[in-house]
């Protein structure tokens, strides 16, 4: 079982701290596997892999847009992340997950970033958006197509009015990242879908370190603002069916845990240097 937990807005040192304390808790078996859906203040995030130089905008113009910049032990090069984004954190013990590959008994590192991609795939047919893998990049990227071999058809969402179709992009870009944290086989960290997300701050940085691709939203595609939370319920109803489990809406966090939570907003020192042997990265 999924237990899915929806917030707000949090700023990312909380839900930082958030989620190390829920994985501490997953390793030791003291909660099940958990999926955090919410938006962020605007920040920007640098995972392991990143280049500094892809932070492009000068540091006055980053604080006169009441933008953060983060070092995160993600894997993954530069993002933003801000208002009008659904964020998805999912803490899950892989062990508990059958493979995809009958020759090997649990969830690989792999299969787990794609299964994400699979999810996000779906979630944007949900809103007549076609979109598919790109081969060697993570992430999910609109189509130029009907679909192809990578992509899941646009079907029509659920309970929502017709939207009137705008022009198909001229060429593929990038709606999802997904940038994850694996330690001990427990996940954190995870994807950002840019749904009602204010794309010029996007060129504040060079996204992902991909400079030949641009980035969209899911209204931009529609031409037409889309409530989070009919996305959020679209995104858990496809973890439940990617990852064949039942989904559990939790309301907050003290009845998932059955203890007050407190979340210290001072975010750990030296990120990067949190990382232990053990730890796996993709991005």
């Amino acid at each position: 079982m999924i237990s899915v937990v929806q917030f707000g807005t949090l700023d990312y040192a909380t839900a930082l701290r958030l989620q190390q304390k829920l994985v501490g808790l997953r390793k030791e078996s003291r909660i099940g596997d958990v999926l955090l859906l919410l938006e962020h203040s605007p920040v920007i995030t640098l995972g392991r892999n990143a280049k500094a130089a892809n932070v492009i905008a000068p540091s006055d113009l980053l604080q006169q847009r009441g933008v953060e910049v983060f070092d995160c032990d993600r894997g993954g090069d530069v993002t933003f992340h801000g208002p009008g984004q659904l964020v998805g954190y999912p803490i899950f013990d892989l062990r508990g997950f059958p493979a995809d590959d009958a020759r090997r008994k649990t969830l690989g590192v792999i299969e787990y970033v794609r299964r994400l991609e699979e999810i996000l795939i779906r979630t944007c047919a949900d809103f007549q958006i076609s979109a598919q893998r790109i081969p060697g990049l993570t992430g999910v990227w609109t189509s130029n197509n009907d679909g192809g071999a990578t992509g899941v058809p646009a079907r029509p969402p659920e309970a929502r009015p017709p939207q009137t179709a705008s022009p198909q992009p001229k060429e593929q870009a990038k709606i999802a990242a997904i940038g994850v944290h694996i330690s001990r086989s427990v996940t954190s960290h995870g994807f950002a879908l840019n749904v009602n997300t204010d794309l010029s701050y996007f060129d504040l940085i060079v996204p992902c370190g991909i400079v030949d691709k641009p980035v969209t939203s899911i209204a931009r595609e529609l031409g037409d603002l889309v409530p989070l939370e009919q996305v959020a319920q679209s995104i858990t109803r496809n973890f439940g069916t990617v990852f064949h489990s039942q989904i559990l809406w939790v309301g907050t966090l003290e009845a998932l845990l059955g203890e007050t939570v407190g979340v210290p907003v001072k975010p750990p020192p030296e990120l990067r240097q949190l990382h232990r042997e053990d730890d796996t990265f993709w991005a």
